[in-house]
């Protein structure tokens, strides 16, 4: 990972609180599933594109979770410092806004995952025919190119492309976005000519990323709120194994997740209490959903004929 969060103590978070508290510039609470996570920088391109980003809460309501970010020459690079008991976290230098709004993602679900028995998954959620599929995988997996892939399909709607929450009720998983807008990369409409013009070309950041209102292509009714998760797709790249695909029962996905960190990098306490808790809740996820291993090691178009195949849409 190449940032490592390193935990303080309350003493430690005053001290550093004292030192940033004086050069914000920008106080911005935002509603991500329910938490007041509020951002405070000195950075007016950051505040702008997290505003893009993030629903807006109201200035009334308390935060839940801070954020601070802020640059520092005497401080190493992709610094980050977090709080636990305060549920504040510090970052300095970190240039690329997606891991910036990654570890709010993480802030928040830290927090519900302790308070309110709600769970993160890092990965993209689809609706298809009113049933939800989730794709997950390690960084670089293809989760962003294949969930674009299948919005191409009118009958899928889109809860989230990278992080979304989900909750037991009953003998269903409910699965819910966590972000307004998408921050999407620069090349998708090379590979889905559907998704060019969404933002124009100087718009995009120095990473080639842009956050961007995809109701413009798939129109306002294909976001959703929620769905009910149905069904998980596990995307490796793996050209030594000649399997394409294979269903995979309740314990070896439960011990693929746990050997890849959940497929998460950006929790932000990795404990035996937190493990606790997330295998926990992966597994009363697996024991409502249908999970699937399948392998890139095809073309885009090829993994997603795949997908398609699995949960019943309309191959091309």
């Amino acid at each position: 990972m190449p940032y490592t969060v390193i935990l303080i103590s309350p003493e430690e978070k005053e001290h550093l609180d004292g030192c940033c508290a004086p050069r914000v510039r920008y106080e911005i609470k935002s509603e991500i599933f329910g938490c007041c996570i509020k951002l405070l920088t000195d950075e007016k391109a950051l505040a702008e594109t997290w505003q893009e980003n993030f629903s807006p809460m109201s200035q009334a309501i308390r935060s839940h979770g801070r954020l601070y970010v802020f640059r520092d020459p005497s401080i190493a690079e992709n610094t980050v410092r977090f709080d636990p008991y305060s549920k504040t976290v510090f970052l300095f230098n970190f240039s690329y806004y997606g891991w910036i709004k990654s570890i709010a993602l993480g802030l928040c679900g830290d927090i519900l995952e302790d308070e309110h028995g709600i769970f993160s998954i890092h990965g993209a959620c689809v609706d298809v025919y009113g049933r939800g599929l989730a794709l997950v995988g390690v960084s670089g997996a293809g989760k962003t190119t294949q969930t674009y892939g299948l919005l191409r399909d009118p009958h899928t709607r889109i809860i989230s492309d990278d992080w979304f929450f989900g909750r037991v009720f009953g003998p269903e998983i409910l699965a819910y976005g966590s972000e307004r807008n998408f921050y999407i990369r620069q090349d998708l409409s090379a590979i889905w000519k559907e998704f060019g013009g969404l933002v124009a070309a100087n718009e995009y950041d120095a990473d080639g990323r842009a956050v961007a209102d995809i109701r413009w292509v798939v129109g306002k009714g294909r976001l959703l709120p929620l769905t009910t998760l149905g069904t998980i797709v596990i995307l490796h790249h793996d050209p030594s194994d000649p399997r394409i695909l294979c269903r995979m029962e309740k314990d070896e996905t439960l011990a693929l997740f746990t050997q890849n960190g959940y497929f998460n990098p950006h929790l932000l306490v990795r404990d035996a209490r937190k493990t606790a808790i997330r295998d926990r809740s992966l597994g009363e996820l697996l024991d409502r959903t249908d999970c699937y291993l399948l392998n890139t090691t095809g073309t885009p178009k090829e993994t997603q004929e795949q997908i398609r195949n699995i949960i019943g849409i309309k191959t091309e």
